[in-house]
């Protein structure tokens, strides 16, 4: 007999799951003097407001109902990974 197989979630469940882990992930309430370094390669603190600012608007848009599309969702995960290695280069992450 086959396993069933577990259901890939909605688009509100996923955006909402991606925003979880990213919140979890990224060092939004760490202080200024321990992102900012003196040799920054991009600036850390900048790549985190930047995504906070897109975090906090999809919580908003999510909390207002609006449902989204797949391509929002890859974007979203796209930017969070592009700054997680900017982050990492910084090492503000590992």
């Amino acid at each position: 007999m086959l396993a069933e197989q577990p259901r890939k979630p909605d688009a509100t469940t996923a955006m909402q799951q991606l925003i979880v882990a990213v919140r979890n992930d990224f060092p939004f309430n760490e202080s200024e003097a321990n992102i900012c370094g003196i040799n920054c390669i991009g600036c850390p603190k900048k790549l985190l407001e930047i995504v906070d600012t897109e975090l906090c608007d999809w919580q908003v848009k999510l909390e207002h109902g609006e449902i989204p599309k797949l391509g929002e969702i890859s974007r979203l995960a796209k930017l969070c990974k592009n700054v997680r290695r900017g982050l990492k280069r910084n090492g503000v992450v590992s």
